[in-house]
């Protein structure tokens, strides 16, 4: 879905493959973040980049399937920037995506 909009896609099967993904691509411009994950969850490799001063600033949107109360809280609290919940709506997450990337 998202390279049908000209967005460039990596993929990472964990948070600890997310974390090496991006130290090896330092041209990233966005994460989405699926919160639950083998071996290391979204919420723990959120903080993990959080915690690194270069990705400080890197737009994070976790993306979960659960949507139980205070998830939202959750994700924002380890450091996503913002949220979006499965099923995904295709619209509102290019929405998003246009808004941490100030595209028009």
């Amino acid at each position: 879905m998202l390279e049908l909009h000209g967005i460039t896609v990596l993929h990472a099967e964990n948070g600890r493959a997310g974390i090496d993904t991006l130290t090896t691509h330092p041209e990233t411009d966005l994460i989405l973040m699926d919160v639950m994950m083998p071996a290391m969850d979204g919420y723990t490799a959120t903080e993990t980049i959080r915690s690194m001063p270069q990705y400080a600033h890197l737009p994070i949107i976790a993306v979960t399937a659960k949507a139980m109360p205070g998830d939202q809280e959750k994700s924002l609290a380890a450091g996503a920037s913002d949220y979006v919940t499965k099923p995904v709506d295709a619209d509102h997450l290019i929405a998003r995506i246009r808004h941490w990337l100030d595209l028009s």
